[in-house]
C-alpha cells in the first residue's frame, strides 16, 4: 500500500481514543483523526515523532490522519483502518501463500450471527476460507509482537463464530498483521486480555488457523513482508 505525502510533526498527546494533538514542523499545533481505538500502548508517549495524512474532503471534521509514529529508530502503522487492504493487496500479490489460488476475494461479508467477515475467500474447487483481520503494534519484548494491546471482546466474538464457520466445514484463518518493523515472533498478550487468550485457545482446538505478518515501513509505504512465528 502506497501512502499519500506525509507531513511531520511532534505527537502533544492521543486523547479520548480517537484524537490526538500534534505539533507540526511548522509551528502549527493541530487535532488528527486517530483510527486506532485500542491503548496504543508505546506508541503516545509525548514528543514521538509522527507522520500525518492530509486530507482535502471538505466534509471531513478533521483535515488530519495519524499515519505512522516513529518508535526506537523504526516507524510503525498506528492506523486500524489500513490491516483490511493490506492483507487482500497481499493475497491478491501471492505474498501471504496460505490463502492464494482462490478464484474470487470479497470484503466485508455478513456471515455467523450479524458479523461481517473481513476477507471472504471462494473457489468452486474447494471449501470458503473466511478470514479475519487484526491489527498488531503492541511490542514489550523486543521483537515479540503481541495482541490485543486492551481488552476486546468483540474479538472474542469473532473467534467464536470462525469456530462455528469450521464445523460447518469452511475454512477459517486468523490473520494477525503486525505493523511494527523488526518483529520475528508473534503471542497473545494473555495478561492483558485472559478471556482473548482462552477463545483464541478454543477457536484453534476447533479448527480455526493462525497466522502472523509482520509488515514493512517507509514514509511511502506499507507493505506485508513475511510470516513470523507465532507463539502460542
Amino acid at each position: 500500500m502506497n501512502l499519500p505525502p506525509l507531513v511531520s510533526g511532534r505527537l502533544i498527546k492521543r486523547y479520548k481514543r480517537f484524537l490526538a494533538d500534534v505539533t507540526l514542523d511548522s509551528g502549527e499545533i493541530i487535532t488528527a483523526h486517530c483510527a486506532n481505538p485500542g491503548s496504543m500502548l508505546g506508541l503516545k508517549t509525548p514528543g514521538s515523532r509522527v507522520w500525518l495524512s492530509v486530507s482535502d474532503n471538505p466534509k471531513r471534521k478533521l483535515k488530519y490522519s495519524w499515519e505512522l509514529v516513529e518508535v526506537g529508530g523504526v516507524l510503525v502503522g498506528v492506523s486500524t483502518a489500513h490491516p483490511n487492504a493490506l492483507v487482500e493487496e497481499a493475497i491478491l500479490e501471492g505474498t501471504i501463500s496460505e490463502l492464494s489460488g482462490y478464484a474470487t476475494l470479497r470484503r466485508e461479508v455478513t456471515y455467523g450471527k450479524n458479523s461481517r467477515i473481513d476477507i471472504l475467500l471462494e473457489d468452486d474447487a474447494r471449501p470458503k476460507a473466511y478470514v479475519e483481520v487484526k491489527n498488531v503494534n503492541l511490542v514489550r519484548e523486543a521483537g515479540l509482537a503481541e495482541f490485543p494491546d486492551a481488552v476486546t471482546l468483540r474479538g472474542a466474538k469473532h473467534l467464536a463464530e470462525l469456530g462455528d464457520m469450521v464445523e460447518q466445514g469452511h475454512r477459517a484463518v486468523m490473520v494477525y498483521l503486525v505493523q511494527y518493523p523488526g518483529c520475528e515472533r508473534f503471542s497473545l498478550s494473555r495478561d492483558i486480555d485472559p478471556a482473548y487468550g482462552a477463545a483464541f485457545d478454543q477457536a484453534r482446538a476447533r479448527g480455526v488457523e493462525a497466522l502472523a505478518y509482520v509488515c514493512d515501513i517507509t514514509q511511502d509505504a506499507i507493505r506485508p513482508a513475511r510470516a513470523i512465528e507465532i507463539a502460542e
